[in-house]
């Protein structure tokens, strides 16, 4: 029968008393950052699982969290798991509640979790009303996610569309003059955001676009946007609003007899799992939605300790170069 690990366990390992590794979990004392870490560190090593229902019993404390999510159109468990691994490491269980409506009604269920006795903190990833922190229960701390809008589109950190502006740079370096977007639907942040980067870097490079097509995320868009062109459009770029799109896009520039990259480089968006093993293999932009999620809970954490959250200046987008894009000519 294994043996339970215990946090005296934990204190032997990490090289510190009992009571700071009681500290740690409970977000109490003034523990320095290091030996946070290392008390932490030891915890996951371990396996260390604290038992909340005595603590609950000890210190009236639940050791619970909940995460309030709308319902999104896209799947949300890499955020839930970024979300989820920060809790655990804080030594809190996180329980998911997905709320339908409004803001109204999204407001009122987080004041219902935040009054309920079982959590000591709530987070939300859907947006709800400004002010709603300051009607919750004392010492029960509400922090809202910034990277959805009301229709739980993706905007802020994540819809930045700086990406855009890498792809035409690095794409004009080497060698192209002639540009396409084939964008999303401009009822999204992120769409528009992109389609604005677009235009304005082509005008601030002095580059020839063939316009900005498409206004959906269906790889159909991208076939219609290539079968639109004109037969001397090649050598061309595009720049497609998702993978889906580009995916579309390539379908397109291969019923017209157009290789890519030869004649055609294409980029995407999202970094979807098929994209490595396309031919050519998709040039394009991964969004940490694990991290997002992270850096949300781990602020949930520090207002629960009563502390600053850390600055995070990493971006979440990431450019991923693959085959799709390359010099014009270029085999």
């Amino acid at each position: 029968m294994r043996v339970r690990t215990t946090s005296r366990d934990v204190a032997r390992l990490a090289g510190v008393a009992q009571s700071t590794v009681s500290y740690v979990l409970a977000g109490k004392g003034s523990i320095s950052a290091a030996t946070r870490r290392r008390v932490l560190a030891a915890v996951e090593e371990l396996g260390y699982q604290p038992n909340l229902v005595a603590r609950a019993m000890r210190t009236r404390r639940t050791g619970r969290v909940a995460v309030v999510m709308g319902v999104p159109i896209y799947n949300p468990v890499r955020m839930l798991a970024g979300a989820g691994s920060a809790a655990e490491a804080a030594g809190y269980m996180m329980e998911v509640h997905t709320v339908d409506g409004d803001v109204e009604r999204r407001s009122q269920r987080v004041l219902e979790l935040a009054g309920s006795g079982e959590f000591e903190g709530v987070l939300s990833f859907a947006p709800i009303e400004p002010d709603l922190a300051d009607k919750a229960p004392e010492g029960v701390p509400v922090v809202t996610s910034a990277d959805f809008d009301n229709e739980m589109h993706t905007v802020g950190e994540l819809a930045d569309a700086t990406p855009v502006k890498t792809f035409i740079e690095r794409l004009a370096d080497l060698g192209h003059t002639r540009f396409l977007h084939v964008a999303g639907p401009q009822s999204f942040v992120s769409a528009q955001d992109r389609a604005r980067t677009y235009v304005g870097t082509i005008e601030r490079l002095g580059l020839e676009s063939l316009g900005v097509a498409g206004f959906d995320w269906t790889g159909e868009v991208g076939v219609e946007a290539i079968r639109s062109l004109p037969d001397d459009a090649a050598p061309l770029a595009v720049i497609a609003v998702n993978d889906l799109v580009a995916v579309g896009v390539m379908r397109g520039a291969l019923e017209r007899g157009w290789s890519v990259p030869h004649d055609v480089s294409v980029t995407g968006w999202d970094n979807y799992d098929v994209g490595p093993f396309l031919s050519p293999s998709l040039t394009t932009v991964d969004n940490d939605r694990a991290e997002a999620g992270r850096r949300a809970m781990v602020r949930l954490i520090a207002a629960l300790r009563g502390e600053v959250p850390p600055g995070e200046t990493a971006s979440l987008n990431k450019v991923i170069w693959r085959e799709s894009t390359a010099a014009p000519g270029t085999a």
